[in-house]
């Protein structure tokens, strides 16, 4: 074969059911138990084409509901094609739902034996790789606790760790490259970077079109199922985030147009702020470990950033968005959450978010915080604002990186 990738006029259509299905056995009882027949269908994913050369990295962007992650579980294995057909060639890795699959009232160390064999390992090779992937996850202290002991953050470390050991020739990622802190994010993307070297194919699904404009080769946009376009990266990055700006200026009220002063900054609308304002950004707040507004940082130092929002009238399922980026505008963190995560649905009125680091390990120089609240799907932004909140990091290394973990030099001199 050809390529490791080759993905043939697929399709794939699932049921769609009524809103009146039975969610309780009384209401199954008192229905005589009368199967729930779905209404009618949907394609999620319609006469989609392409293939991914080997040691090539292939980006797939898209709005929430394009069908991206339903286009990888089929590549994956999970689930078969409606119509068409999915070639493959190599050991599958895959980073989609990391967690899934641990038992929790294992330990550590069980879960990395059954799931390492699960990923195509024999045992006497998982016991070969065990150290190496408790190192890789940072968790030599905690590898014999339960995993339901494991912060969220210690879940996906190991489990990312346990993928990426297992030496896949094919390697399938899920929105998963934000585990763990900064320095694992880095981490993460070294190994990621090694596998593209020694010839592993990789497919990346995400938002981040700049991750995908820096990392992969060529990208494909899927719109509600099909192929929108297919081809070198830049193109499709370009293609995708016009339309993008081109449906959010469509929904942009014609009322804002002047500048705006916001707490000392000043936001252009259409220049460095733009959005349709069904919701708006009111204030950020970029404050330090005391909660006192910071303009300037040591590398290592705790950061909170914090967003006052407002909505006159209901928003359904907002996504709020948080870059950090550099001043020539290498994105050195990016992060998104939707109020769905936290078990609300709606917003109406006044509201605040935050996102806190821990400790925040970039090098000395100055960063932007880039702030967003967009439609449930991405489809376009209520309200973004851009390069107008800052902070400086003052005591950091003099290198050319823009990581400054901690670091500790050793030397030992031996005499011939």
């Amino acid at each position: 074969m050809s390529s490791p990738i080759i993905v043939e006029n697929l399709s794939k259509q699932f049921h769609r059911y009524s809103s009146e299905k039975k969610w309780t056995i009384q209401e199954a009882v008192l229905s005589g138990f009368k199967r729930d027949k779905s209404q009618d269908y949907f394609w999620a994913l319609r006469d989609v084409n392409f293939e991914v050369p080997a040691g090539k990295m292939f980006g797939l962007i898209g709005r929430n509901g394009a069908g991206k992650s339903t286009l990888l579980r089929l590549i994956g294995g999970v689930g078969e094609p409606t119509e068409g057909k999915i070639l493959t060639s190599g050991r599958i890795g895959a980073l989609i739902d990391l967690g899934a699959g641990y038992h929790p009232d294992l330990t550590g160390r069980e879960n990395i034996y059954i799931n390492g064999v699960i990923s195509g390992l024999l045992r006497k090779e998982v016991e070969k790789r065990f150290d190496e992937i408790v190192s890789f996850a940072e968790l030599e202290e905690f590898i014999d606790s339960p995993f339901r002991t494991y912060s969220t953050g210690m879940q996906m470390r190991l489990a990312f760790s346990v993928v990426v050991n297992t030496d896949p020739e094919i390697l399938l990622i899920d929105e998963v490259l934000a585990v763990g802190d900064l320095n694992f994010q880095q981490k993460c993307m070294d190994r990621i970077n090694l596998f593209k070297e020694k010839g592993c194919t990789i497919l990346l699904v995400t938002h981040d079109t700049n991750l995908v404009a820096n990392l992969c080769d060529e990208a494909l946009w899927l719109n509600k199922g099909r192929v929108a376009a297919c081809g070198p990266t830049d193109m499709v990055v370009m293609q995708y985030t016009t339309a993008m700006q081109t449906e959010t200026q469509k929904r942009t009220s014609e009322s804002k147009t002047a500048k705006v002063i916001d707490d000392g900054n000043v936001l252009e609308v259409n220049k460095n702020r733009f959005g349709s304002f069904e919701m708006e950004i009111q204030d950020v707040h970029i404050l330090n470990s005391d909660n006192l507004p910071a303009t300037h940082l040591n590398s290592g130092e705790q950061l909170t950033i914090e967003l006052e929002f407002c909505a006159p009238e209901i928003v359904t399922e907002p996504i709020f968005g948080i870059t950090i980026s550099s001043e020539d505008g290498t994105v050195c963190c990016e992060a998104s959450a939707s109020v769905a995560d936290f078990g609300q649905q709606r917003v109406n009125g006044s509201g605040k978010i935050s996102l806190e680091f821990s400790r925040l390990d970039l090098a000395r120089g100055k960063y932007f915080v880039d702030v967003g609240i967009y439609e449930k799907e991405w489809t376009y932004a209520y309200d973004y604002h851009w390069q107008v909140y800052s902070f400086n990091i003052g005591e950091g290394n003099r290198n050319n990186s823009l990581l400054d973990p901690p670091q500790q030099w050793k030397f030992e001199s031996y005499q011939d």
